[in-house]
C-alpha cells in the first residue's frame, strides 16, 4: 500500500472515532466513515490488551497484508481495532473476520464479494 492510503494523522483517527459506523465481531472492530476521495484510507489500532509487543506488531502486520489484498470499493476511511481474541487468531481467522466486516459493510470492491463469498 502507498503512504496516501493510510490515517497518519490524530484528527483523522478522532473524526473516524466520533462520527464513523461501527461494525464489530469476535476478533476485530471496524470503524468506518466516508472521506470523499477517490481511494481509501485504512489505520490500525492495536492496544495492549492484545498483548505484549511481538503480538501487537503481528497482528498489525497481519491485518495489514489481508487489506493489501483485499479488494475494496474507494472512498472509505476505515479503522481497524484488533480485540484481545486477534492475538490467538492466525491468518485465516483474521483474514474471514476481516473479509465478513467488510462484507457487512458493503466495502467489498463489486464482483468480489461473488467470487469470495458465492453469493448471487
Amino acid at each position: 500500500m502507498r503512504g496516501e492510503e493510510y490515517l497518519t494523522k490524530t484528527a483523522q483517527y478522532a473524526l473516524v472515532y466520533s462520527r464513523g459506523n461501527s461494525i464489530v465481531n469476535e476478533r476485530v472492530v471496524m470503524k468506518i466513515l466516508p472521506n470523499g476521495l477517490d481511494l481509501s484510507r485504512y489505520g490500525f489500532s492495536i492496544s495492549r490488551r492484545v498483548g505484549k509487543a511481538v503480538v501487537r506488531n503481528r497482528v498489525k502486520r497481519l491485518l495489514r497484508e489481508i487489506v493489501r489484498l483485499t479488494p475494496l470499493r474507494p472512498g472509505w476511511d476505515i479503522i481497524f481495532i484488533a480485540r484481545s481474541k486477534a492475538a490467538g487468531a492466525d491468518y485465516t481467522d483474521l483474514e474471514k473476520s476481516v473479509r465478513g466486516l467488510l462484507s457487512r459493510g458493503q466495502l467489498l470492491a463489486q464482483g468480489y464479494e461473488e467470487i469470495c463469498f458465492g453469493t448471487n
